[in-house]
């Protein structure tokens, strides 16, 4: 096989370097999968691992990208024959094992999901990691008893990747579903994907005491901090809240009030090392009941990997609405 490109993380001299270098097959780390990588996509978290803005990668160096979408070229897993379409998000990409941003990955069978049936890869990867974990969160909170007839969910981080696809997810489902969001000029986009109520993060009151009026039947939660702790104080019986990042602060400040009176229940929702079975089940779903009807608004930007390693700072700097996918070969 042919040597082939990839955008490779290292530390050099107590320095995060990301820079394109020409690599073999070899060079990868394990698997008995050989895929041809054909999209990727960027998250948060790809942005502080190329920039070494956050740890993110537990070795060095290996090929940024917590997201790939490709075709098999060759396999030692008779589930995953030459000429399947795959995708893989998580499974240690970018932190244990190189990730998409590379022409070629060699990758562990246990790792890979068939695309869904109907989709493209480059479908696949305007939902990626943040798609998933919007759909895991949707599924464990309806595993948990959620139903549109409870009352409004809401979701924080609205204009982000998990965010906007959470949005559309919901209200295809038949939930109304309110958006937070530091950004008023969104509010036509999140009104076209799927949002009901628009609430600006710097007009919430976000209260004091361990219980406040109750408003919430559910939650996707993308900020952590205050926000979180707002949530908990202003959710209805029996309410769930998926919580999924910590754009704001890991730290939670609360009473176990909620917990017990209103019968609150906090999901945490970790989209990295799924159970197989319940991530193909996830996927399954992707393709079907929670599929995405406004890919082409949330996704509605595709960059050339030559592009890739300017593309990171707008993630850092929060000016970045819904999905970018990467054309990689």
């Amino acid at each position: 096989m042919d040597n082939f490109r990839a955008l490779r993380i290292d530390e050099q001299d107590g320095k995060i370097v990301a820079a394109f270098k020409t690599l073999s097959i070899d060079d990868l780390t394990e698997g008995n999968v050989v895929v041809r990588v054909s999209h990727s996509t960027i998250n948060y978290k790809d942005a502080l691992a190329a920039t070494g803005t956050g740890r993110i990668l537990r070795r060095y160096p290996l090929n940024g990208g917590i997201d790939l979408a490709g075709v098999v070229v060759s396999s030692e897993d008779v589930e995953f024959p030459p000429g399947t379409a795959v995708l893989v998000n998580g499974c240690g990409l970018s932190e244990t094992v190189d990730g998409g941003y590379s022409e070629y990955a060699r990758l562990d069978g246990k790792s890979l999901v068939p695309i869904p049936e109907g989709m493209t890869a480059a479908e696949a990867m305007q939902i990626g990691t943040a798609g998933y974990t919007a759909a895991l969160a949707i599924h464990r909170m309806e595993q948990n008893a959620q139903t549109p007839d409870l009352g409004p969910v809401v979701v924080t981080g609205a204009t982000g990747g998990v965010g906007s696809i959470a949005i559309d997810m919901l209200a295809g489902r038949g939930y109304e579903v309110a958006a937070v969001t530091g950004k008023a000029a969104e509010e036509a986009y999140l009104r076209e994907i799927g949002a009901a109520r628009i609430l600006l993060r710097d007009q919430i009151d976000l209260g004091k005491r361990p219980m406040e009026k109750a408003e919430w039947a559910g939650a996707i939660d993308n900020l952590g901090g205050d926000y979180l702790t707002w949530l908990t104080r202003t959710m209805l019986y029996g309410g769930n809240i998926a919580s999924i990042g910590l754009a704001a602060s890991p730290a939670l400040n609360t009473t176990v009030l909620p917990f017990i009176l209103r019968a609150v229940c906090l999901l945490g929702i970790n989209s990295v090392e799924t159970p197989h079975d319940l991530r193909r089940a996830v996927w399954a779903r992707i393709g079907n009941d929670l599929k995405p009807q406004h890919l082409a608004t949330i996704g509605h930007r595709t960059i050339a990997f030559d592009e890739l390693p300017g593309a990171f700072q707008a993630y850092l700097d929060g000016t970045v609405t819904g999905r970018t996918v990467v054309e990689i070969s």
